[in-house]
């Protein structure tokens, strides 16, 4: 069953330039009932800068359990509410994810009003290759987990993304340097605001520039990715040779299976690999 009344908004907020504030997010933030806030405070800033009056609900990641269950109990009432972050969008590395998921199995709808988003904007303008990424959020100080995650990201061949407190950047560029090894990084600070800084760099000078520093603001890094090594390139090569000689077959009149097989015994490669390629 799906409640008509009832509604979540999940709406994004500045990331820093409190100007970036969507018309639609402002309109939002005037019309509902209550707002479910990561930290009142910030978001009192926020509403005052719009000069809206709204009655501010607590919700961060140490009370999303116990205030979920009381956001629920007031949306099937009947009652919108209006879901903020401190900046950018809910439930991307920070609170928000549980409460959308409470929402979907009590049959209340949840819409996006989308908003700055700093892993995003931090990318745009990193000048990496930006055709295939992923966001790794903030790395765990929680040692066999953060271990885990690090190792598992060691052969990632897309760009990645982090997330990092100005006190723990140093640790952070020290390990992934350790892990991952010599890399062109971008680590930007004060996305939007007045002392936003793109410093495009490697591990080894960042770890330099910024360590045994007293650091503020937040910082997304931005990671290369992982280049092949010879041998995968050679063989990634080889393969390629091989699919064309299929493709030759093939305008020689081959059925495409006949002609994967014929390029495979040739070449030496597995007849599925040459198919596989071939269509």
């Amino acid at each position: 069953m799906i409640f008509e009344n009832a509604t979540l908004y999940v709406v994004g907020t500045p990331i820093g330039n409190l100007s970036d504030i969507s018309p639609r997010a402002a309109e939002t933030l005037k019309e509902c009932d209550f707002i479910a806030a990561e930290d009142t405070r910030v978001t009192l800033k926020l509403l005052n800068s719009l000069n809206i009056k709204k009655e501010l609900v607590s919700y961060h990641k140490n009370n999303e359990l116990e205030r979920g269950v009381y956001i629920i109990e007031r949306l099937l009432a009947g009652e919108k509410c209006a879901l903020v972050t401190d900046a950018g969008m809910p439930a991307i590395s920070d609170p928000g994810a549980a409460l959308v998921r409470l929402c979907a199995e009590n049959g209340i709808k949840a819409v996006s009003v989308p908003g700055p988003s700093a892993a995003i904007t931090a990318l745009a303008i990193s000048g990496m290759d930006s055709s295939r990424f992923c966001f790794e959020g903030f790395l765990t100080g929680n040692k066999p987990k953060r271990r885990a995650h690090l190792e598992d990201i060691k052969d990632e061949k897309r760009t990645m993304i982090f997330y990092e407190a100005p006190h723990k950047l140093e640790k952070t560029l020290r390990d992934l340097y350790e892990t991952l090894g010599s890399r062109q990084i971008a680590v930007i600070k004060e996305l939007t605001k007045i002392h936003e800084n793109v410093d495009r760099t490697t591990f080894a000078d960042a770890i330099e520039k910024y360590g045994g520093q007293k650091l503020k603001g937040e910082f997304v890094i931005i990671i290369e990715s992982k280049k092949q090594d010879k041998k995968e390139t050679d063989e990634n090569n080889d393969i390629t040779a091989a699919v064309f000689r299929a493709e030759e077959y093939v305008k020689e009149g081959y059925k495409p299976s006949e002609a994967a097989k014929l390029a495979a015994k040739e070449t030496g490669f597995a007849k599925s690999e040459v198919y596989k390629g071939l269509v």
